[in-house]
C-alpha cells in the first residue's frame, strides 16, 4: 500500500485523481477491512439508498436526505465517511465543524446543485425581496447561505404548510419537486428553474408500456419527476416514502421511477415482491446517477485509510448555511418527520 506521506500520493489524492492509481492488495477482504477502520477511527458512514450495493451493505446508516441531515446533526462520531455526493457530505460537515468529514469521490457532484449557482440565484432573490426562500437540500453550502429554510422532499409540504397562506415564497432548485409541492397545497410559489438529471429522464411513453405489461404492477415516483409523469403514479413519495410505501402494499409488482440504487432495499425488505426500474428516455436499461455511482467500495476503504479527500469550509459560510438547516431540522422535530 502507498504510504501517505509520499507527497506524490497525497497531492493526487486531494486532487482525486490517484485512488485508481493505488494498488489495493487483491487478497483484501474490503468489507472487513472497512469494518476495522470505523472501530480504529471512531468513524460512521452515512450512505444514500442511491449508493451501490456494497456500500449500502457496509454502511452504519442508510437514508435519503432528511434521515442522513438528522443523522449527521446526532452522531457522536470523530469521523464521518459520506457515501453521496457532494452537497451531502458539505451538509455533515455544516453540522458538524469539529469532526473530519470525508468523501470518496470529490467528483460526485449533483447535476440539480450545478442548475443553481449561487451568484445567479442571488440575483434572482434580490429581486424578489419579500419572498422566503425555501431550498431543497440538493443544493450548494452557498446556495443554503441564501435561503431561509432548507427542505427535503420528506419534509417539504409540511414546511410550506407551515408557513401563514398568505406568505410569498421562493422554491429552488427543483422545479418539478416545486410544482408538485404548489399542486399539493395550492400555494403559488415562484420557482427557480433546475432539474435533476437523473428524474427527468423517464420516458412516458415506455413508463405506459411497461404499465401494459405489467397490469398489477404499482407505479411510484419521486416527486423530482416531471408532472407528466406523476400524474401516472399510484404513489408519489420521497426515496424512504417509496421504501416504505412497497414494504407496507398488498401488491407484489412494482414499477419504480427514481435512480435504481434504491430498488436494493426494496429488494432487501420485501424478496418475495418483484421490482422493475422504469426506463429513461435512452438506450440505458436503467437511470442511474452517474455521481452517485463515482463512490466504490474500492474508493471508500481509501478514503478511511488515507483519511481523505477531506470535505473542509470557511467558518461564515459554514454559520450562514447552518441557520437554514436547523430551521428544517426544528420544523421537521415538531411535525414528528
Amino acid at each position: 500500500m502507498a504510504d501517505i506521506n509520499n507527497e506524490k500520493i497525497r497531492n493526487e489524492i486531494v486532487s482525486n485523481k490517484g485512488f485508481l492509481d493505488i494498488e489495493i492488495d487483491v487478497t483484501l477482504d474490503l468489507f472487513a477491512e472497512i469494518e476495522k477502520l470505523k472501530k480504529e477511527k471512531k468513524a460512521v458512514i452515512l450512505a444514500h439508498y442511491y449508493q451501490e450495493p456494497d456500500i449500502q451493505d457496509v454502511a452504519d446508516f442508510i437514508g435519503d436526505s432528511l434521515g442522513l441531515s438528522q443523522k449527521a446533526a446526532s452522531t457522536d462520531a470523530d469521523m464521518i465517511v459520506f457515501a453521496g455526493v457532494h452537497f451531502m457530505a458539505e451538509t455533515a460537515k455544516i453540522l458538524n465543524p469539529n469532526k473530519k468529514v470525508l468523501l470518496p469521490d470529490l467528483n460526485a457532484g449533483c447535476s440539480l446543485s450545478d442548475s443553481a449557482p449561487p451568484a445567479l440565484f442571488k440575483l434572482f432573490r434580490d429581486k424578489h425581496p419579500d419572498h422566503i426562500v425555501i431550498t431543497y437540500i440538493n443544493c450548494s453550502a452557498g446556495m443554503k447561505a441564501l435561503s431561509d429554510i432548507i427542505c427535503t422532499s420528506s419534509n417539504a409540504q409540511k414546511i410550506v404548510e407551515s408557513l401563514p397562506a398568505d406568505q410569498k415564497i421562493i422554491f429552488a432548485p427543483d422545479k418539478n419537486l416545486g410544482a408538485y409541492i404548489n399542486k399539493q397545497t395550492g400555494r403559488d410559489m415562484l420557482l427557480w428553474n433546475g432539474s435533476c438529471m437523473v428524474h427527468e429522464i423517464f420516458s412516458l411513453e415506455k413508463i405506459t408500456k411497461l404499465k401494459i405489461r405489467h397490469p398489477k404492477a404499482k407505479f411510484i415516483a419521486h416527486p423530482e419527476c416531471e408532472a407528466p409523469v406523476l400524474a401516472l403514479a399510484d404513489y408519489i413519495g420521497s426515496t424512504t416514502g417509496l421504501l416504505k410505501y412497497t414494504q407496507q402494499s398488498d401488491a407484489k409488482e412494482f414499477i419504480v421511477a427514481t435512480e435504481t440504487g434504491i430498488l436494493h432495499q426494496m429488494q432487501k425488505a420485501s424478496p418475495d415482491k418483484t421490482f422493475i426500474p422504469a426506463p429513461p428516455n435512452n438506450t440505458c436499461a436503467c437511470n442511474d446517477c452517474p455521481y452517485m455511482k463515482l463512490n466504490t467500495l474500492e474508493k471508500l476503504y481509501l478514503c478511511m485509510k488515507y483519511e481523505l479527500p477531506e470535505i473542509t469550509m470557511d467558518e461564515p459560510l459554514r454559520l450562514a448555511a447552518k441557520k437554514p438547516i436547523d430551521r428544517m431540522l426544528e420544523i421537521s422535530a415538531q411535525f414528528g418527520l
